[in-house]
Order: C-alpha cells, then sequence, then structure tokens
C-alpha cells in the first residue's frame, strides 16, 4: 500500500509534458506577433509605394507644359501603383495659378490579410499619402 501511495505522488509530481502545454499556450501570442510584424511591413511598404507615385505625379504636375499636365501627372502615378499591384489612383489638384500649389493624392485601403486567420473576414486599413510642390511656370 506504501508504494502505490508514494507512486502516486510521484506521478502527480512529474513535470513530463509541462513544456508542451506551455508551449501550446504562448504560441497563438507567438504567431499573432510574427503575423503582425509581417503585415506591418507590408503596409509600411505599401504606403512608401504610395509616397513614391504621389511625388512623381506632383512632380510631373509642376513642370512646364511641355512635359508636364495633371493627366500625364495621373498617368505617370497610375502606372507605378499598377506596376506595384496596389489597385486605386492617383488624384492631381492643379489650381492653375502661377507658381501656385500642385497636389498629389494617394487613398488606397489595405487588406490586412491576417484578418481571415480570425474569421473576420477581409479587413481594411486606410492608407494615404499627399505631395505638394510649387509649379514652376
Amino acid at each position: 500500500m506504501k508504494t502505490t501511495s508514494k507512486s502516486c505522488r510521484s506521478i502527480f509530481r512529474s513535470q513530463k509534458g509541462q513544456n508542451l502545454i506551455e508551449f501550446a499556450l504562448v504560441l497563438p501570442i507567438l504567431l499573432l506577433v510574427v503575423f503582425g510584424i509581417a503585415e506591418f511591413g507590408r503596409a509600411w511598404m505599401t504606403r512608401n509605394i504610395m509616397t513614391g507615385a504621389a511625388r512623381e505625379a506632383a512632380r510631373i504636375a509642376a513642370v512646364p507644359p511641355p512635359g508636364g499636365s495633371v493627366a500625364a501627372a495621373e498617368a505617370r502615378g497610375n502606372s507605378i501603383l499598377s506596376t506595384a499591384g496596389i489597385a486605386t489612383t492617383v488624384t492631381v489638384t492643379d489650381l492653375g495659378v502661377s507658381f501656385g500649389t500642385v497636389t498629389a493624392t494617394v487613398n488606397y485601403a489595405f487588406p490586412v490579410a491576417i484578418a481571415g486567420f480570425f474569421g473576420s473576414g477581409v479587413a481594411t486599413f486606410p492608407l494615404s499619402s499627399s505631395t505638394s510642390m510649387r509649379r514652376e511656370y
């Protein structure tokens, strides 16, 4: 009888499997952090591409008419975005005043891929970039 009670006590005091249980508890949090970092990196890269497209469009619209116009600026900005796979457009605002301000704006609903893992479908996060330059003519 003494051996049975001693063996039961040793079974309950055993720590076999403790690492597996701790890992199972920490794994979801670890995956959330890793995928969150990856999504943040994707969003940062997308915003940098949008900023480049807005700058390029504003620069083209700011140069004298033989080389630049609002239509040419929007076309150039949209070609940059479509090459990068970003489905949005560049909007160029020009007041038409000599040496006035030209503004190029890009708005995009960034799809968050990790949201699908949690059953919330396709979630989006708004990203925008705007650049203003002075007209050169």
